[in-house]
């Protein structure tokens, strides 16, 4: 039986997350932050595939769930990249010690570069899986006339999904927040080592995305792996593995 997550505050909402402290030889490594999707949350295979290798190595882990995410509190259609960013950040800097090597699937890796950008020296390195920063940028354009209609008119409009039984609510506040959050259109300015895994199928986030991403980035060390038939999960046993070696790699180079 899953254990119950902690709970953080953030204003009166409850930011559900699980922490791992470091132990042993562990303790020389980095911490590892695990930073979801949208619509998804932290009980998902990379996750918790994550969570038990770090365990095992006894390197500190962390996985949470954004407002309006899992089992954290808050209305979904509400919140924005600027208050999901912001839950990552607060618990990290609550519950985490020392450098941490942030993980961002999808959604996730536009979380991550923003909270490199928040904790400064904290982040030492980053894992993209399928990263999707600025998205909103993508789905405003793909909208109907009448779902931008329905954005104006009610504030939100929805999407079907098949990555869920429920369609994708997205909101007003989802793409005027995210056009005041883009990170790609002056380049990002972190410098530690980056490792992006995509898949060739991916039929959410085009794989042409993470060459742009890499062009924009300062760091000298980016490396991009691709996976042909590799979907926008990248679940399968085998890219679990390659996750985990994208972690270890990075959690070697920064480790204290």
């Amino acid at each position: 039986m899953a254990s119950a997550p902690a709970i953080l505050d953030r204003d009166g909402i409850a930011i559900a997350y699980h922490h791992t402290p470091a132990r042993g030889a562990g303790a020389r490594l980095p911490g590892v932050v695990f930073l979801g999707g949208f619509m998804s949350d932290m009980e998902g295979g990379k996750a918790l595939h994550l969570e038990a290798t770090c365990r095992e190595r006894g390197q500190q882990y962390t996985r949470l769930d954004y407002r309006g995410h899992g089992q954290s509190g808050g209305v979904f259609a509400e919140a924005g990249i600027s208050d999901w960013a912001g839950d990552a950040a607060a618990v990290i800097e609550a519950v985490t010690t020392g450098p941490q090597v942030l993980v961002g699937s999808s959604m996730g890796g536009w979380v991550m570069l923003l909270t490199a950008n928040r904790l400064g020296a904290r982040v030492c390195g980053l894992v993209g899986i399928a990263p999707a920063p600025d998205f909103v940028l993508r789905m405003e354009e793909a909208l109907s006339p009448a779902q931008k209609a329905e954005l104006q008119s009610q504030g939100f409009t929805t999407r079907p999904t098949e990555y869920s039984d429920d369609p994708y609510v997205i909101s007003k506040r989802l793409i005027d927040d995210g056009k005041q959050n883009l990170v790609l259109t002056n380049g990002h300015p972190f410098t530690g080592p980056v490792r992006i895994l995509h898949g060739m199928e991916d039929d959410a986030v085009p794989w042409q995305d993470s060459l742009a991403l890499m062009d924009k980035l300062a760091s000298p060390d980016v490396r991009i792996t691709y996976v042909k038939g590799g979907d926008h999960r990248l679940s399968e046993p085998d890219q679990l593995d390659m996750l985990d070696a994208a972690v270890c790699e990075v959690s070697n180079l920064t480790a204290q």
